[in-house]
């Protein structure tokens, strides 16, 4: 049995009962980094073997597969956050789903839900995009190919690359494209930044950047057209 267990993003209140349930009957946790889950694990009284798993590794990705063949219920974990979401372990699902292995995943903390919700930009579509590529060429492609959907876009960016991706956002979608960028959620010192992406280039290329982010790219305010108020005849 393979369970998929997000763990918090920053604040450790927010791991939920059923994570701590599931983490306590685990015969194994896998883990991206054994050391940083080793304290998610201690700080609840939680003693279990920890193995790293290494997405990148087909070794790695064995070895878990054969103790779940041999019986062993293991919980997948990453740094912070979801598995499989902009994180390590798809592989490992995709492996043992084919090869009959039952497969839950428990609700729980995701960076891109919770800065969603707090954007207040949308509550229907949008447009995930987690890590961009590091080449300039195939991240301006993607923003843009994303962009023509006209949905918010969003995107996870480091504290060392935030500036040359707001620099990209503006000269690939424009100067004026409005831009959200949530910074350390759940963490003492989260902040919400609001602006077009050249002014949040500049301010934020004149200050020493911390913590992570995630990015919401929207639209300009457009005027309210008549039609858009007509009934829908379809309904």
């Amino acid at each position: 049995m393979l369970y998929i267990v997000p763990t918090p993003i920053g604040n450790l209140q927010d791991i939920t009962l059923r994570a701590l349930e599931t983490l306590k009957a685990a015969d194994a946790v896998l883990c991206e980094d054994t050391r940083r889950t080793q304290i998610l694990l201690s700080h609840f009284g939680i003693s279990k073997p920890t193995y790293r798993y290494n997405e990148n590794d087909p070794r790695s990705v064995d070895r878990c597969l054969e103790a779940l063949k041999g019986g062993k219920t293991c919980a997948l974990v990453s740094d912070c956050g979801t598995p499989c979401i902009s994180d390590p372990g798809w592989k490992l699902v995709k492996e043992a789903v084919a090869a009959g292995i039952k497969v839950s995943s428990l609700p729980g903390p995701s960076a891109v839900a919770c800065a969603l919700a707090g954007a207040g930009i949308t509550g229907g579509a949008f447009t995930f995009l987690g890590f961009l590529p590091r080449k300039a060429g195939k991240a301006a492609k993607l923003l843009a190919a994303a962009y023509e959907l006209n949905h918010p876009v969003v995107i996870y960016e480091s504290p060392y690359r935030v500036v040359k991706m707001l620099e990209l956002i503006a000269k690939t979608l424009g100067e004026n494209t409005p831009v959200i960028a949530a910074r350390e959620l759940s963490k003492v010192y989260e902040e919400w930044l609001r602006g077009t992406a050249a002014e949040m280039a500049r301010q934020m290329g004149q200050k020493k950047v911390l913590g992570e982010f995630v990015l919401i790219i929207d639209r300009p305010a457009q005027p309210e057209r008549e039609e858009d108020n007509e009934p829908d005849p379809y309904f």
